[in-house]
């Protein structure tokens, strides 16, 4: 799609001006890293710092649990609503580093570099919306988000240099140079098409496909892999401050992260190529697993910076992965939308991961273990999962469920008179007679319900 003109006069299709965008937010991102470097932010003691951080990472888990539900489909249902999204969310973006700027030095830093995350966290979902709607054809969909999740690698890399040269004179200097760059942005946002997302109601059949077995599947995969991304960030973040230079090293780390997901997103549309998505999903998990276990053993920071790297370029092919297996499993849902409602859980998962280290203190390896260790349950859960919906065997129901229904079970013994469907016989005072079982596989009476009297 053609939708105006660049520099010089050439034509810029849909998808490179989100490609521009893009690489702005991706450049203003790694600035602000840069930035806090050595702030008030990171140079706080971890005991003081625990409090802040989860009160608001707890208060970031609120804007997706809104998105999704309730702000989501409508701004999706908006002639250029995504678009208006990105735009306030970088233009947020500029504004809190502008009051950065002003209290980088104070207890105030807290509250803003949490805005800065959920306004981060808010483009990725509008951004994951907007690429469907940019591309040509849903087949060149994983190349697309292979393409922008490089030039976020790149960009970030590259941003990084000028912002550390400013950080040496002034770390004020750095976020200003970020405020030019998020003011960017926002013109650059102006100029995405005035699409809409998805101009109607989900219907039943998209419904019904996007609650496929091998997308939930999936998608409950891809959610335990993102929550070991987040629960290895805030792990990392807490333990290498007892390390002497912890701030450097975490900084060193954050820029292994983006170099693993540069390589994940470089190499995932090849890896499609050579073999089936639900594979790439196995191999991200197992590969994250051992990695977790190796660094366990081996210990020590170098270990800690490379299950950094390791993990973010597990969670990039994977989440290529998945995006390939809704794109095959449901071609009459709309792509958008569904990408944005996946993308809000996942940020999710990643939220509810990190809260985890925060709120309790890990030793270094002890943490990387059980980064293994939830890479290794999906991993088997996925694969033995899979092998039930192959054999034609219905899945078990979540242990939510399964909660719930034992709870009502409970309540229906304890109050008999009450349960719906169920009457005491008139002038009898025998307890009343339990109608037939029904919960049985595939709906059949259930081999162990009372006989009929």
């Amino acid at each position: 799609m053609v939708v105006g003109n660049g520099a010089g006069g050439r034509t810029l299709t849909a998808y490179q001006r989100l490609a521009r965008t893009h690489a702005l937010m991706a450049a203003g991102e790694a600035v602000t890293a840069v930035a806090l470097a050595g702030s008030l932010f990171l140079n706080i003691s971890p005991d003081a710092a625990r409090s802040q951080v989860l009160k608001f990472l707890a208060m970031s888990v609120a804007p997706f649990a809104l998105l999704a539900p309730l702000i989501g489909p409508a701004i999706d249902r908006m002639a250029g609503g995504r678009r208006l999204v990105v735009q306030i969310t970088a233009l947020g973006r500029a504004i809190v580093t502008v009051l950065m700027i002003a209290n980088l030095d104070n207890i105030l830093l807290f509250p803003l570099a949490f805005a800065a995350l959920v306004l981060q966290k808010t483009y990725q979902v509008s951004k994951s919306a907007l690429v469907p709607t940019v591309v040509a054809d849903e087949d060149e969909l994983v190349e697309a988000n292979s393409k922008l999740g490089v030039i976020s690698g790149m960009v970030g890399f590259l941003a990084a240099i000028p912002a550390g040269i400013l950080h040496l004179i002034d770390a004020r200097a750095t976020l200003i140079f970020g405020v030019v760059i998020f003011g960017l942005a926002v013109a650059s946002a102006a100029q995405l098409p005035r699409e809409v997302v998805a101009s109607n109601r989900q219907n039943r059949a998209e419904k019904m496909e996007l609650r496929s077995s091998v997308i939930v599947l999936a998608a409950s995969a891809m959610g335990l892999l993102r929550a070991s991304v987040g629960f290895l960030f805030f792990h990392l973040a807490f333990w290498l401050r007892h390390q002497s230079a912890g701030t450097a090293w975490f900084g060193l780390g954050v820029g292994l992260a983006a170099v693993g997901t540069m390589i994940g997103n470089a190499f995932g549309p090849r890896l499609r190529r050579a073999m089936r998505e639900e594979v790439m999903l196995i191999g991200a998990l197992g590969f994250t697993a051992l990695a977790g276990a190796g660094a366990a053993l081996m210990g020590g920071l170098l270990s800690a910076l490379l299950l950094m790297a390791a993990v973010n370029m597990a969670a990039a092919v994977g989440r290529l992965a998945f995006d390939s297996i809704v794109q095959r499993n449901a071609p009459d849902a709309n792509q958008g939308r569904a990408f944005a409602q996946f993308e809000t859980r996942f940020q999710l998962a990643w939220v509810a991961a990190g809260i985890v280290p925060v709120l309790i203190h890990f030793p270094g390896e002890l943490g990387f273990a059980i980064v293994g260790a939830l890479a290794a349950f999906a991993m088997v859960t996925y694969l033995a999962s899979m092998r039930r919906v192959r054999q034609g065997l219905p899945l078990p129901d979540p242990i939510t469920t399964r909660a719930k229904r034992e709870l009502g079970r409970r309540r229906a013994r304890r109050h008999p008179a009450s349960t719906p469907g169920v009457s005491r016989l008139p002038g009898s005072s025998r307890p009343p007679l339990a109608p037939p079982a029904s919960d049985g596989p595939l709906g059949r009476p259930s081999p162990f319900a009372d006989p009929p009297r």
